[in-house]
């Protein structure tokens, strides 16, 4: 299987005050296309930081990042955001829909911006595949947590990532809620041959993963 990312040696120092934190310390490994990976750790140990690195959200201080063959640190701003909107989708554990937005909207309106001809449309199966179909013009605050998720999973895949980096994507469901989250989730990512990096406090969670990377003090574990 080809390589979708390589992260090598890769550190992270951010500065607060006078003082250099350093977050991620000579961080490696490489991850295969279509491959399911967990990375856990406890709260502090660099697992959010070192996901926003992986999307191009955020630059190393050291080391360098390879994302579907491109190297990531000679990006300009709007290399980093053009990388990120064709390869790249992203779940997160407080879901980030637009409120203003109805369900179909949340999912439209990102294709639209791309200039997507068919968006309405393919919004539309997005929603129908996470079994919304019923709910597409109700808002955010119209919709239970498990609900916006699953709006918030269909517009992580508008765009056929290569890659889908969610972080923490049941942490604010109830356990019930957040397996049938994660059950759609690993479904719809065999089905689009996606690769997906999950960032997790739940073991039960990382052990559906093909693999687990463990963070401590910002350096791999294990």
């Amino acid at each position: 299987m080809p390589i979708i990312l390589s992260v090598k040696n890769v550190s992270k120092t951010y500065q607060s005050g006078l003082r250099a934190v350093k977050v991620l310390d000579s961080i490696s490994f490489d991850i295969e296309a279509g491959t399911s990976v967990a990375i856990v750790g406890p709260s502090g140990s660099g697992k959010t930081t070192l996901l926003g690195l992986c999307a191009g959200l955020d630059r190393v201080s050291d080391g360098a990042i390879t994302l579907n063959q491109t190297l990531l640190n000679p990006l300009s701003e709007d290399g980093l955001a053009r990388a990120r909107n064709e390869w790249v989708g992203f779940i997160f554990q407080n879901f980030q829909l637009i409120p203003t937005l109805t369900a179909l909207e949340n999912v439209q309106v990102p294709l639209e911006l791309r200039g997507d001809k068919g968006a309405r449309a393919k919004s539309l199966q997005l929603l129908d595949r996470v079994g919304l179909s019923d709910r597409i013009d109700h808002y955010p605050s119209q919709l239970s947590g498990g609900e916006q998720q699953r709006v918030a999973i269909a517009r992580a895949f508008s765009n056929d990532p290569k890659i889908l980096f969610a972080d923490e994507p049941t942490g604010n469901l109830d356990q019930e809620t957040g397996t049938s989250i994660d059950g759609l989730l690993f479904e719809m990512n065999k089905e689009k041959g996606t690769t997906l990096v999950i960032v997790t406090h739940d073991m039960e969670l990382a052990a559906k993963t093909s693999r687990t990377i463990r963070l401590k003090g910002g350096k791999i574990v294990q």
